[in-house]
């Protein structure tokens, strides 16, 4: 790396976008604090555009949030049936032979 490109990076501005990351982060920590970790970038963007009237693209927010080291909760899926013995097993009503020669 030449060291006039080095003292010219060192001396740059901040530009506009990194202004604005700079308020988000913030944001998007208090956002995430609140609902106690659930929301994953896709929620984040919808919860942050709607209350703080932004347009900001999900890409930002999942850039953003991959920085701060944040990721959703992954709830995990309970099962929708319940294991049971059968009380009544049924009758041989066809008189099937189940041990074939």
């Amino acid at each position: 790396m030449q060291r006039s490109s080095y003292y010219k990076w060192l001396n740059r501005r901040e530009s506009d976008n990194e202004k604005f990351n700079k308020t988000l982060l913030p944001l998007i920590k208090n956002a995430y604090e609140e609902k106690n970790g659930i929301l994953g970038y896709r929620q984040m963007t919808i919860k942050l555009n709607r209350e703080h009237h932004l347009r900001v693209n999900y890409k930002r927010i999942y850039r953003l949030m991959s920085i701060l080291h944040l990721k959703s909760v992954c709830r995990r899926k309970r099962k929708s049936y319940v294991s049971s013995t059968p009380e009544i097993t049924a009758e041989n009503v066809l008189n099937r032979d189940f041990k074939s020669d």
